[in-house]
């Protein structure tokens, strides 16, 4: 089987080749790729190269496809998974494998296994950690997106709080409480909005900081106030840039008894000391944003560690449960991952997309693997349009939408372009 993938060589060498995978052993299940969305994670394995804790030392010799947010169709079962998973099923991936105390993992790790390819092949440990997952969906798009959705999940789920006296942890976010999320105008933030007001232990209070009014405008147009009050939560966006003193504004937003629970969405040691410092009783901080930095550190207040009870928790992915949550609020459109997205491609628009993530501030960058498109904003679609009848159509579909991303505009845009 001949498939087309973006492999990676050294640090900051991805290339786009196509070569032939060997037959599937009997252990092995050979699947066709349709949609990957591009994780600030890839890009740190991409930089890092042989360096990153989860990619092949050997990596200049054995190449390994990058990609991990994956979804496509199941096309080969190998004799050992015959009663277990069924040919032209869609699937979705858990990535976060944990084998046997090993980090490799699909999209960093292996030769044949990536979801920056049009066909490729799971190993053995995928399937024996129930990590490829059945999907039912209407959208691949929606299965890709459960991935990092996943992650935001566990993040809300390794929050933990204590009653006063009592050395018993009680998991997850405070229902009722006071949240705030820093840094939260990017697409994981957006999508922790959409997982907090919609999990079922939505917070009373809800503040979204950012220092991008561009970020906070669409946040506010995709999450608007008055809708999360129907629902009990009062949601307040927030530019921290101008502010004389953040952390006492954002107090004082609380009555100035601070924040149960604090998400800090971007790996800089002010927005770290800032969630730190508005942390009210027991209030649990995560710090969700993983630095490329070996020796990443920011001040943390140890006189509330120790009299406010206050306690800090890092979490990076999430587990096989995490995902199928994910999938099944995805599906029952409960949450609607779309949120993150805004730029849409093809496999040959993948490597450059991911070496410049850091350099063009954008939300989610979703790769059609099967296809040519250069990497193309769904914002720009209108203006594309008008000298290219598949763009004006794209952006009719988008705007019924709310200018999100959907099932529709997927099924055409697989349609209308050419293969890679």
């Amino acid at each position: 089987m001949r498939t087309k993938a973006v492999r990676l060589y050294g640090k900051k060498d991805l290339r786009l080749e196509e070569f032939e995978l060997p037959p599937i052993k009997d252990d092995e299940i050979l699947v066709r790729n349709v949609s990957d969305s591009i994780c600030m994670s890839t890009y740190k394995a991409a930089a890092l190269g042989p360096d990153h804790k989860r990619v092949p030392k050997d990596v200049d010799r054995n190449p390994v496809i990058v990609g991990h947010e994956s979804a496509g169709v199941i096309v080969q079962v190998g004799a050992k998974w015959k009663d277990r998973y069924r040919e032209g099923a869609r699937f979705a991936i858990q990535p976060a494998l944990n084998y046997k105390g090993s980090m490799d993992s699909p999209g960093y790790s292996y030769r044949h296994c990536g979801g920056d390819a049009t066909y490729a092949i799971m190993p053995p440990e995928v399937m024996e950690l129930d990590c490829l997952l059945e999907y039912s969906g209407d959208a691949f798009f929606q299965a890709s997106l459960a991935e990092p959705m996943s992650c935001i999940v566990g993040a809300f789920h390794a929050a933990w709080h204590a009653r006063p006296g009592s050395y018993e942890h009680e998991m997850g976010t405070k229902a009722g409480g006071r949240m705030a999320i820093v840094a939260g105008g990017g697409p994981m933030g957006l999508g922790a909005v959409d997982y907090a007001l919609h999990s079922g232990r939505a917070p009373a209070l809800l503040v979204v900081t950012d220092i991008d009014e561009g970020r906070l405008a669409r946040a506010r147009e995709l999450f608007p106030a008055e809708k999360a009050a129907e629902s009990g939560t009062e949601l307040l966006f927030v530019n921290t840039a101008p502010l004389a003193d953040p952390v006492a504004s954002l107090r004082a937003m609380s009555d100035g008894a601070g924040f149960d629970d604090v998400f800090v969405f971007a790996p800089v040691a002010a927005a770290v000391e800032q969630g730190d410092r508005i942390l009210g009783r027991d209030g649990c901080l995560n710090f969700f944003a993983g630095p490329t930095d070996t020796a990443f550190s920011a001040r943390v207040n140890f006189y509330e560690v120790h009299y406010g009870a206050t306690h800090v928790v890092g979490t990076t992915g999430g587990n096989t449960d995490d995902m199928r949550e994910s999938l099944a609020l995805s599906s029952a459109g409960t949450i609607n991952p779309a949120v993150m997205v805004t730029h849409v491609g093809g496999l040959d628009s993948a490597a450059e997309a991911t070496l410049t993530l850091p350099d063009r501030p954008a939300g989610k960058k979703l790769v059609y693997v099967g296809v040519s498109m250069p990497m193309t904003a769904i914002a720009d679609f209108a203006e594309l349009g008008r000298s290219d009848p598949r763009f004006e159509r794209l952006h009719g579909l988008c705007a019924a939408e709310r200018g999100l991303w959907n099932a529709d505009a997927e099924k055409y845009l697989l349609e209308a372009w050419p293969e890679i």
